[in-house]
């Protein structure tokens, strides 16, 4: 068993509805194996929980390569950057915030290591979660406009959701007790 089945079967009872949609998002669907990967590494990191992210990159490198993980991570990166500045300026309404430059670096975004469309679908995913509205709405355009459909835009939030979902559940655990399916993943390196 691979460490991230592993680290799936460990999520609790209460959430053995994401436990099955984790394994289903990851299979098939409407977007490439590279799409789904990236999306998948992109999320896991943004999740923030250590053992999900790194059994998630591991999967996503095995099957979309190193390059897409290290896209995945820029996204994330890029995005906890940008999803605070950007979310700020949307919520507090003021025009004059709007009229400023940002005066963030975020060239990775316009050159990534594979395609700007891949790489704007793992920003869409991090903006999801990260609940950035000005930010989704940009890269769902970006990405729609660069060809992909509905139903992969879809797709890549249904699995930005679950992996998210994930997380918590496994950081929720059971009660007073450290999960053993975790320690053991620990202990082992995985």
């Amino acid at each position: 068993m691979d460490a991230l089945e592993r680290l799936r079967a460990a999520i609790p009872d209460a959430a053995r509805d994401i436990r099955l949609n984790l394994q289903t998002v990851l299979r098939g669907g409407a977007l490439s194996d590279v799409q789904r990967w990236g999306v998948a590494a992109a999320a896991a990191v943004a999740a923030r929980h250590g053992g999900l992210r790194d059994a998630v990159l591991d999967a996503a490198a095995a099957v979309a390569g190193p390059t897409v993980v290290e896209d995945a991570k820029a996204a994330a990166a890029l995005m906890a950057m940008n999803n605070v500045y950007y979310r700020f300026r949307h919520m507090v309404g003021k025009p004059v915030y709007g009229e400023k430059p940002a005066g963030l670096r975020m060239n990775r975004l316009m050159q990534p290591a594979t395609n700007r469309t891949d790489f704007e679908l793992m920003a869409l995913a991090v903006s999801a979660i990260n609940g950035c509205e000005m930010c989704v709405r940009a890269h769902e355009k970006t990405v729609t406009d660069g060809g992909l459909t509905p139903d992969q835009v879809n797709d890549a939030v249904r699995i930005a959701a679950t992996v998210y979902a994930a997380a918590v559940a496994l950081e929720a655990g059971e009660p007073g007790e450290a999960d053993p399916a975790v320690i053991e993943m620990s202990a082992q390196g995985a």
